[in-house]
């Protein structure tokens, strides 16, 4: 009879500290798409119906497109502050300026949502108002969804540094192909010469040069956060060091605490 020895579980192997940040950029990366897009067609009432603000009103589907902004400008957030332990080992200034323009680019979306709120609000408060002067608040709603319009220009705007500066990041520490940096580096030209025209009043917003502009920006920005998830970082010297003890250096009892370590292509 044929004896069985007793077989050792497998234990699955944690997750590296490197693979969870990737995991997590990642993901807010795919949440800042799966929260801005639909947002654009959920308030599109309130943006293309200057009588809005004096009519019935679709509320509910207005404020699910505000509070689907926020997610978006939360996400922007993260996505910088997740990543800068990682990258600020290529070049700290660059990093640094990376997380200052998502935050700016959240900031400015804020702005717009809230203008978009505030029409809300009028309309609750004031638009079915008996004696409320219409024209007025016509006047009114228009210009804060031309407030609106122009945070969606600037705010989304700021792609152009984000994809210059995290771009440029990835690109030289080699942490995901260079092909997707790439993408960001050759789009953020285009994108800003068709802002720029746009705001100059040259180009519209949804021209053939816009629809030129964004695919660069738009597939550099999707296949960085589904790469982040699928895939993780590549091993890269930036990365060297951090997977065992989280991006700190590690510490020799007897001689003390190390000096900071030397990274690769910045400080």
């Amino acid at each position: 009879m044929a004896s069985t020895e007793p077989t050792e579980p497998t234990t699955r192997r944690p997750m590296s500290w490197l693979r969870k940040v990737a995991l997590l950029a990642g993901a807010l990366y795919l949440v800042t798409f799966l929260s801005s897009i639909p947002a654009v067609f959920l308030l599109d009432p309130v943006l293309s119906d200057p009588g809005y603000i004096v009519g019935p009103g679709d509320d509910t589907r207005v404020l699910l497109g505000g509070l689907l902004d926020i997610v978006n400008a939360l996400a922007c957030i993260g996505t910088a502050v997740v990543l800068y332990p990682v990258v600020r080992r290529e070049n700290e200034a660059l990093a640094l300026g990376f997380v200052a323009a998502r935050v700016l680019e959240a900031a400015i979306i804020f702005v717009g949502v809230m203008s978009i709120l505030t029409v809300v609000t009028l309309r609750q408060d004031l638009g079915s108002t008996p004696g409320a002067d219409a024209d007025s608040l016509i006047t009114t709603g228009e210009a804060l969804v031309a407030l609106r319009d122009w945070t969606f220009l600037l705010g989304p705007g700021l792609a152009v540094a984000n994809a210059l500066l995290l771009g440029t990041l990835m690109y030289r520490s080699r942490l995901v192909p260079r092909v997707i940096p790439l993408l960001g580096l050759v789009g953020a030209p285009l994108l800003l010469a068709s802002n720029t025209a746009t705001m100059f009043g040259v180009n519209d917003q949804f021209s053939l040069l816009s629809l030129v502009a964004l695919p660069g920006i738009f597939f550099w920005e999707l296949s960085l956060g589904v790469y982040l998830v699928v895939r993780g970082f590549r091993p890269s010297p930036v990365t060297a060091g951090l997977d065992a003890n989280g991006g700190r250096a590690p510490v020799d009892v007897a001689a003390g605490p190390a000096g900071p370590a030397t990274t690769a292509g910045g400080s």
